[in-house]
């Protein structure tokens, strides 16, 4: 006896409209938020993720009422932001901040600054830790 069965192939929509984030873990906390309500420690890693500007990288999305709504990626270790922002408010945002340059790019003496206070907390993280290791 053989069966016969008839597939049907439904289409598959992303809800995105843009470019596609990398996948999310579903353990990983997902926060959507305004740009003027971050910290300015996250804003600040922010602008090393995008030195030069935010427009380019917005991707677009439904919110739960429909709205399409645009938004910044961000992804750190424990949280995946969407930075809720339109295509004129990234420009603004670069443009009043006097990080970046006039060709809209991040200064590379901000950049440095930055890097080298990152630096200077992973080299305090590690020695706090090698103490704790010897008591």
């Amino acid at each position: 006896m053989s069966v016969l069965v008839a597939l049907k192939l439904v289409p598959f929509s992303i809800p995105l409209i843009g470019p596609i984030p990398s996948i999310v873990p579903a353990t990983k906390k997902r926060i959507v938020k305004d740009y003027d309500q971050l910290p300015e420690e996250l804003v600040a890693r922010i602008k090393l993720e995008y030195p030069f500007g935010f427009e380019e990288s917005l991707v677009s999305y439904r919110d739960a009422r429909g709205d399409k709504v645009s938004a910044l990626p961000f992804d750190t270790e424990d949280v995946y932001f969407l930075i809720r922002m339109t295509k004129y408010e990234a420009q603004r945002i670069v443009e009043e901040d006097d990080d970046y340059n006039e060709d809209g790019n991040l200064r590379k003496d901000f950049a440095a600054e930055q890097e080298a206070e990152v630096a200077g907390e992973d080299e305090q993280a590690e020695f706090a830790s090698l103490e704790s290791d010897e008591d």
